[in-house]
């Protein structure tokens, strides 16, 4: 199957495909770890944002305390 030369190339797409994002996710560590020396927060642009506080989440917290 090698013969074709179409799996060794997918081959070699996928480990340049996974050194970038390594590269990629080394370089986004560095930042975030200069970040936490400097004592400046994160920014982080993708992710999941955190969910809006509800006002029945905040009287639920009165409610048991």
């Amino acid at each position: 199957m090698k013969e074709s030369g179409k799996p060794v190339q997918k081959d070699a797409d996928r480990t340049a495909r996974l050194a970038e994002e390594l590269r990629a996710n080394l370089q986004r560590r560095k930042v975030q770890a200069r970040s936490r020396r400097a004592g400046e927060a994160d920014r982080r642009p993708e992710g999941i944002a955190a969910a809006p506080k509800s006002d029945a989440a905040l009287h639920k917290k009165d409610e048991i305390g």
